[in-house]
């Protein structure tokens, strides 16, 4: 019986690769999770400001609360994953993150936008834009980590209407959409 596998062998075969599948469909589900907790995150928070501006506060903080709770979910579903690090690998991964964004995904997605004459494309156009600015940041920071030391900026400006990020103080007009200083917020330690 040459080349027949010992029966203990082909056991111990057969439950690896059943192993393997579990891991990869456990892996492939903590993926389809996080993605899931995160738009749900997202979107109630949305539903939360439209609660609001109708006269529903208390749905508003039914939304907001819910979202905070989908915030959790995808928190662990991505510790699961591993997919939390060191700061300096956090930034590489962000600054990859952001690159691929403002460099592949979001070009392709502003042109078909445009060819169609859909409303997207505003969105696609300002978050092409910042989507390299925060790869900039980030860069920034990771130089900063990589020296041993914290940023020394301590205010953050965000950008309510198009994302864009300024540091220090907000500009006379955002550089991405235009918007005066009052559009943008100062970013506390949680948002």
């Amino acid at each position: 019986m040459t080349g027949a596998v010992p029966p203990a062998r082909l056991l111990r075969s057969t439950a690896i690769r059943a192993t393997e599948h579990t891991m990869s469909k456990t892996l492939e589900n903590l993926h389809e999770a996080f993605a899931g907790e995160s738009q749900a995150h997202q979107k109630y928070r949305a539903f939360a400001k439209k609660a609001e501006k109708e006269g529903f506060p208390n749905v508003a903080k039914l939304f907001r609360t819910t979202a905070e709770a989908e915030r959790i979910h995808a928190e662990g579903h991505l510790q699961a994953l591993d997919e939390v690090a060191s700061t300096a690998d956090n930034l590489k991964a962000a600054i990859a993150g952001e690159t691929h964004e403002f460099k592949e995904m979001y070009p392709p997605m502003l042109a078909e936008a445009e060819r169609e004459g859909h409303k997207a494309k505003r969105m696609f156009g300002f978050a092409v834009k910042a989507e390299e600015v925060h790869a900039r940041l980030y860069t920034m920071a990771l130089e900063a980590v990589a020296r041993g030391v914290d940023l020394e900026v301590t205010d953050f400006y965000l950008c309510t209407v198009c994302g864009h990020i300024e540091l220090g103080q907000p500009p006379a007009s955002c550089p991405i959409c235009g918007a005066n200083p009052k559009a943008f917020t100062k970013v506390t330690a949680m948002l």
